[in-house]
């Protein structure tokens, strides 16, 4: 069973149940990241309930957190930092990364081994010890996790961009233009990035997994996003004590997590061959 999207006829672009269904998913939360505060019922934290780690109830919807307040305004805010912070950082990686990648590709010579040298160097380091080694040296707030996570993964959108573009650039289309006398941004703009769109796109979409995780982890040990405000990985660490009663306000921001993370692996395991393949 396929579900068809209105793409224009001649792309034939198509996604099967599973994709579709990830894809209603990875919709929801963004739309909730950026409408969801809207439609809060309470302030984020306006304690509401005089008992901690409440149940759902007509009023409570997700139940309250530790302190008595609203589970379900939390986690419509929280949405927005979570999905925010991680798409800012994954598109300032991935851009940077595939422009020096395709870069370094088609120029060659000192320009491409000290930048190969330079991220392998760089991608050596554990990610989660430099994240918190960074944060912590420099504090965290809500610009230095984006500048953070986005370094921690631009050496491997290089290394993957780079593959891509050292392969393209052997294609008869591109010494062709060579051959005519086009430049380096020519050549970048418009014989090589067209036909390496469906994977760079697919490798964006996988980068923006490893940093929610990363981001939920680092704010699960303290070092992500501060109070007042908190991410999905804030309200666990912070309602982590009422794992032992089963309480929702630890539940819900960990199945938000997952949801997010699964959805986007399986939209992009189930993307039409068209797209992922298109520079084949």
């Amino acid at each position: 069973m396929a579900v068809s999207f209105p793409t224009p006829r001649r792309l034939g672009y198509r996604l099967n149940w599973t994709g579709a269904l990830a894809a209603l998913v990875v919709l929801f939360w963004a739309l909730t990241a950026i409408i969801g505060p809207w439609f809060m019922p309470h302030d984020p934290g306006e304690i509401v309930d005089f008992d901690f780690f409440g149940p759902i109830t007509d009023q409570l919807w997700l139940g309250s957190d530790y302190l008595g307040r609203d589970m379900f305004s939390r986690i419509l805010m929280g949405a927005r930092y979570t999905v925010g912070i991680s798409l800012a950082a994954v598109v300032l990686a991935c851009a940077s990364g595939v422009i020096l990648g395709m870069t370094a590709a088609v120029s060659g010579g000192w320009f491409d081994t000290v930048l190969s040298r330079l991220f392998d160097a760089l991608n050596s380091i554990p990610s989660k010890l430099f994240g918190l080694v960074m944060v912590a040296a420099v504090g965290s707030s809500i610009p230095v996790l984006i500048l953070v996570l986005a370094v921690i993964y631009l050496p491997g959108a290089f290394r993957f961009a780079r593959a891509l573009a050292v392969n393209i650039n052997t294609m008869d289309y591109v010494t062709v233009a060579r051959a005519r006398g086009e430049r380096t941004p020519y050549l970048i703009m418009n014989e090589i990035l067209p036909n390496m769109t469906g994977p760079v796109l697919a490798d964006v979409g996988l980068r923006f997994v490893f940093i929610v995780l990363l981001l939920s982890g680092l704010s699960f040990l303290g070092l992500g996003v501060q109070p007042p405000y908190a991410d999905w990985g804030s309200l666990v660490r912070e309602n982590i004590g009422g794992l032992p009663f089963a309480a929702p306000a630890v539940i819900m921001p960990s199945l938000a997590i997952a949801t997010l993370t699964i959805s986007v692996n399986l939209l992009i395991d189930n993307l039409p061959t068209k797209i992922r393949d298109r520079s084949e």
